[in-house]
């Protein structure tokens, strides 16, 4: 990957943009359908190089901003039988490295979840670059992950009556984001 396979990149730090972002997550519930959320409160800033794949990125989710759309069950996720909010008030990614894998970029590096750090492999798909109406200079991309929620320690299960579990184990997180390139 080099400056010129991504036109308009541009290296310096990156902000985003609360307003036009958004990192949601959906799991497998009832084994027939999936639950989707999203996190209202979240923050994260790249820092593109020169050499695109020295790029890095820190990323951090505030766990009591869950939303479900369903008030009891945000509520259940904020306890400790799911991601624990008070011990535990932040999700974050730290990235570790960058490849580029086809059209797209992988991003890999430590997700922290309950306290637990484990390495994590996003996939990146780049949406461009451009100005604002305002003159801002945006980039915007689109990243997804899977990962194993019994791995952060977050085990809470019931059991159906047809057999089965009420939550799926593999939760797909997605992020979509557009930053602001800082003077």
């Amino acid at each position: 990957m080099t400056t010129t396979t991504l036109p308009g990149y541009k290296a310096g730090t990156w902000t985003i943009d609360p307003s036009h972002s958004e990192v949601s997550f959906s799991v497998r519930h009832l084994l027939i359908s999936k639950v989707k959320g999203k996190f209202e409160k979240f923050d994260a800033t790249f820092v593109t190089a020169e050499n695109p794949l020295e790029s890095s990125v820190t990323a951090t989710a505030e766990v009591t901003s869950v939303n479900t759309n369903d008030e009891n069950r945000d509520g259940h996720l904020r306890t400790n039988d799911f991601f624990d909010a008070p011990a535990f008030p932040t999700i974050s990614f730290v990235s570790t490295g960058m490849r580029a894998d086809g059209e797209n970029y992988l991003i890999d590096g430590d997700f922290t979840m309950k306290g637990v750090t484990k390495p994590v492999t996003f996939k990146a798909e780049f949406g461009g670059f451009g100005n604002d109406l305002y003159g801002n200079y945006k980039a915007g991309l689109t990243a997804t992950a899977k990962i194993n929620r019994n791995d952060f320690g977050v085990n809470w299960n019931a059991p159906l009556e047809a057999g089965g579990v009420l939550v799926g184990e593999e939760v797909t997180i997605t992020i979509d984001l557009q930053a602001s390139l800082q003077a």
